[in-house]
Order: structure tokens, then C-alpha cells, then sequence
């Protein structure tokens, strides 16, 4: 019986462990390049990058 559970359990998470590594990578892309999660540069978040970039500047 627990060698069937076992033999099952790997089975099954071969395959899921392969398609994490797959698409894992992918979805990061995917992610990173997304316009909804980009920090966007108007208002006072413009003048706060603004003003980090001059005081880095000198």
C-alpha cells in the first residue's frame, strides 16, 4: 500500500515540478514587462524620482 502511495506521489509531482520549471521563467516575463505593476511616474511620485536623482546626481 505505501509503496503504491509513493510510486503515485512521484507520478504525479514529476510532471508538476517539470512544468514549474518551464513556465516558471515565462510567467516572470511575463510579470515583469506587465504595464498594470509598473510603478507609473506622475504627481508626487514624479517629484520624489526627481529629486532622488538629483541628490544621487551630486
Amino acid at each position: 500500500m505505501t509503496a503504491s502511495v509513493t510510486a503515485l506521489a512521484s507520478c504525479l509531482l514529476r510532471p508538476v515540478l517539470i512544468a514549474t520549471l518551464m513556465l516558471g521563467p515565462v510567467m516572470a516575463i511575463g510579470i515583469a514587462h506587465s504595464q498594470e505593476l509598473r510603478a507609473e511616474k506622475r504627481g508626487a511620485g514624479l517629484v520624489l524620482f526627481v529629486s532622488l536623482q538629483r541628490q544621487s546626481m551630486s
